[in-house]
């Protein structure tokens, strides 16, 4: 199909009985799996040794370089990982953890998780990740850290972050589930600052299938990370069952079973030497996005910074209600029965009933973030997509879009 098609001849959306775009449900986010990531994983089956071990110290190293990290821990999840970096920090009852109202639920609930309580300092409009300046006012004698999330693969801005974070002597501690490959200011998301924690879900820019990595700078909180992330035992069953011979462990801390598998490090050594190519492939089809949807005066396209490289895990819209005659969540209903996967990313947290419940938010305190939360939705942006899967979702959005237009 070609792209100037999807102006022209809106017919009735297949919510109201008319034929969708597509005859084939366009799954939102599938991994882009290929031979080379099944041999490897056969190979790692076939090698006798499929939990932790040498596959997953390989892809911590080959992910640490990727990155500029000096230290790289391999998890089983950004959760494990967030979660370790806020317990070799000590974070606990009585402590405050500053964070962002426009991220997944995990962010906050490793948080609680500590016994810590979370503050939430609003976005900054149209860019989606939390404010500096936001942040400045949150500070309290019992803060302890500082989460920033970088959302859909666009980075936070660092430096004042940093900057507040140093002056008040507590760490960053980046959630970058979405910052796989992402750059600020020329350098990786990774090797940058305290603490990194990535993702390796099955959305994500590269995969695991399920897992983590934690990127740190100071040599003592990698060791104490790597350590918690198994029991807290001081030797891992590869140091302790391998042909160097049998040897005995100590507990150091109460740890966790955190650990990545070989099985899934395996996806992701085949995966990482991918994610550039994964990457240029998810910037050509945002560039596409961009061009088809910019001059609807039914969306708001984001205002993205230009302060380095985005790594375009997401491509959110937000969609203008008050040019429509149909709600958000409408438009998403609309989208489904054309063919088209798309998701929400996110429900403010604040809104979430544990967090009203427990801490009291209520609507109007973050009201940048629930505007996002309240019309956002992320279009299907992956490798595995093809250049005429991007078309059928323009074509889709147009048409659902000029349909309902007020």
């Amino acid at each position: 199909m070609e792209a100037q098609s999807v102006n022209k001849a809106i017919k009735i959306p297949a919510l109201e009985g008319g034929a969708p775009v597509r005859d084939k449900y366009l799954v939102f986010g599938q991994p882009l799996i290929g031979e080379e990531e099944i041999e490897e994983v056969v190979a790692t089956l076939r090698s006798g040794w499929i939990s932790t071990g040498p596959r997953s110290v390989q892809f911590a190293k080959e992910f640490g370089e990727y990155v500029g990290a000096e230290h790289s821990i391999a998890t089983n999840s950004c959760t494990a990982s967030l979660h370790l970096c806020l317990k070799a920090c000590d974070i606990g009852p009585g402590d405050e953890v500053i964070t962002t109202p426009m991220t997944f639920a995990a962010t906050v609930n490793t948080i609680v998780h500590t016994g810590a309580k979370p503050v939430f300092a609003d976005i900054q409009n149209k860019w989606f990740n939390i404010n500096p300046s936001e942040i400045e006012k949150k500070i309290t004698p019992r803060t302890k850290a500082i989460i920033p999330v970088h959302f859909a693969g666009l980075t936070c801005d660092l430096d004042p972050i940093h900057e507040i974070a140093k002056k008040h002597g507590i760490p960053v501690i980046q959630d970058a589930a979405h910052a796989v490959g992402s750059e600020y200011k020329g350098k990786k998301i990774g090797g940058i600052g305290d603490f990194t924690c990535f993702s390796f879900y099955v959305t994500k820019n590269m995969t695991t299938a399920e897992g983590g990595m934690v990127t740190a700078k100071d040599p003592d909180m990698a060791k104490k990370i790597g350590v918690m992330a198994l029991h807290g035992l001081d030797l891992d069953a590869w140091q302790r069952y391998s042909s160097k011979g049998f040897k005995h462990y100590e507990i150091i801390y109460p740890g966790f079973k955190y650990n990545m598998t070989d099985i899934a490090a395996a996806l992701g050594l085949v995966q990482l030497r991918k994610l550039d190519s994964f990457i240029e492939t998810r910037s050509r089809y945002a560039a596409r996005f961009k061009e088809a949807l910019s001059h609807l005066d039914t969306l708001i396209i984001p205002d993205f910074h230009d302060l380095g490289k985005h790594a375009w895990h997401l491509y959110p819209i937000l969609v203008n209600t008050d040019a429509l005659r149909i709600t958000r969540d409408q438009f998403i209903e609309a989208m489904h029965r054309e063919c088209i996967g798309v998701g929400v990313h996110y429900r403010a947290i604040h809104f979430q009933k544990y967090y009203r419940d427990t801490f009291g938010f209520k609507r109007g305190d973050y009201p940048n973030a629930e505007f996002v939360s309240d019309n956002v939705v992320s279009l299907p942006l992956s490798a595995k997509m093809t250049p005429e899967d991007v078309e059928d979702a323009i074509e889709a959005v147009v048409k659902v879009l000029e349909y309902y237009k007020r």
